[in-house]
Formats: C-alpha cells, sequence, structure tokens
C-alpha cells in the first residue's frame, strides 16, 4: 500500500495532480481543498494517500492533512459512497464543516454538495455520528461533549489552527465552558 508521496508537482489538472517521485510520475486525485493549497509547479510537496486497488483500475487519492485522509476513509466506507462522491464531499466543505452538520444532523448543508441527495445526506448522517471533529480517528462513538465545544473547535479553526491542534486545546478546557470564554483559554493554551 502507498501511504505517502513526498515529490516534486510535475503537473496541475483539477482534481488531478501529478507528482514526480525519483523519476516516476504518480497520478494523484486529490480535493479541491488540498487542489488549492498545494505548492506551484516544480515545488517539493508531501501527501498522505489512500491507495484503491479495483478489478479495472488502481487510483491513488491525495490529501494534505491527515484528517482530510481519515475523513476520506470514513466516507468511502459507507454505503454506496465511493472514492468520487467522498472526494466530492471533501470539495464541497472542509472536515470541519463536515463534522459540524453532522453533529447538528444538518442534512440540507450536507445536500449542497453535488452528487448527495436526501436519501444520501440522511445515510451520511447517520453512518458519521460520532466518528468525525477533533477526535477522528479515536474510538467509534468519541465526539464533541457539546455544541459549545464544537463552536469552539470550529473557531479555532477558522482563525487558522489544524483540526488537532484545536482538539488538543479543547481537552485543557473545563467541561462546561462557554464559547467566548472557551476561545480565549484556548488561545491562550496555544499561543
Amino acid at each position: 500500500m502507498i501511504g505517502r508521496l513526498t515529490g516534486i508537482v510535475a503537473e496541475k489538472a483539477p482534481p488531478q495532480v501529478l507528482i514526480d517521485v525519483g523519476g516516476v510520475g504518480y497520478e494523484v486525485d486529490v480535493p479541491m481543498s488540498t487542489f488549492f493549497n498545494l505548492p506551484g509547479l516544480g515545488e517539493k510537496v508531501t501527501l498522505l494517500t489512500h491507495f484503491v486497488v479495483r478489478e479495472d483500475a488502481q487510483l491513488l487519492y491525495g490529501f494534505l492533512s491527515a484528517e482530510e485522509r481519515q475523513t476520506f476513509r470514513e466516507l468511502v466506507k459507507i454505503s454506496g459512497i465511493g472514492p468520487r462522491t467522498a472526494l466530492s464531499v471533501l470539495s464541497g466543505m472542509s472536515v470541519a464543516d463536515l463534522a459540524g452538520a453532522v453533529s447538528r444532523q444538518e442534512g440540507a448543508r450536507l445536500q449542497k454538495v453535488p452528487g448527495i441527495g436526501k436519501k444520501t445526506a440522511e445515510r451520511l448522517l447517520l453512518e458519521l455520528k460520532g466518528k468525525l471533529g477533533p477526535d477522528l480517528g479515536a474510538p467509534a462513538g468519541a465526539s464533541v461533549a457539546s455544541d459549545a465545544q464544537a463552536d469552539i473547535v470550529q473557531a479555532l479553526v477558522a482563525l487558522g489552527y489544524s483540526e488537532k491542534d484545536a482538539g488538543l486545546a479543547l481537552k485543557k478546557l473545563p467541561a462546561d465552558v462557554g464559547v467566548s470564554e472557551g476561545i480565549k483559554l484556548a488561545l491562550k493554551a496555544l499561543g
């Protein structure tokens, strides 16, 4: 299995990039969130990857963050959601937005993503509940304890902190902290 590529960006043609790794060019499909954050042509990049082997193809999907890759993996586990649909979801919304939509059960938000209808949105909400957010990659069932904590994490991510850092800062806060006070305390902890 190919888990990571480090090489030079040789070509960019959304949603695919060509990464030259020691003279071998790897075609990697990426979500638009990753595509827009890639360095320029000829520059070095490291992508975390997910390798899919099918009867008719071998496909490589790339991500700049571990959270994005883990979310992609959670999405493709869902019946009826393939890699293309998972990329579409990650291109249409950030991991934080998706986690927020799932925690608030906002099916309408998911339906705005091309290729996601009402039934698919409902299935996503059901299957992803408790599997996304700052505890991504934690055992199933772990989730943000309250809407206030979810809001704090989203605010920190919007300010440019990674979801991992936001989650670590959140763990240092009192469980019953309000949103504005929680953001202040989290920023002090991260500063």
